[in-house]
């Protein structure tokens, strides 16, 4: 079976922390994988496209995910440009 490129995205750019009560929010997660499309040179989806892909793949209240990756340093650096 073909993984899609949410499911690769999960793979790559994201770690499931279940002992942890973190849980990585909507716009960090949106913005996550706008980083992994474009360090990957895949056009991301939009935002609703995306958010309905996820709703099969994660619970969007207690996810427990984590960024990780490549993907995870682009978005941090791109979000806080003070830290460079």
């Amino acid at each position: 079976m073909a993984h899609s490129q949410f499911d690769t995205f999960l793979k790559e750019a994201t770690h499931c922390d279940r002992e942890s009560d973190f849980t990585l929010d909507r716009d960090p997660l949106y913005g996550l994988y706008t980083s992994w499309c474009l360090l990957n040179q895949r056009a991301p989806r939009t935002e609703t496209t995306f958010w309905a892909a996820m709703q099969k793949r994660i619970d969007p209240g207690q996810n427990g995910l984590r960024m990780r990756g490549p993907a995870a340093a682009d978005y941090i650096l791109a979000s806080y440009p003070g830290l460079v």
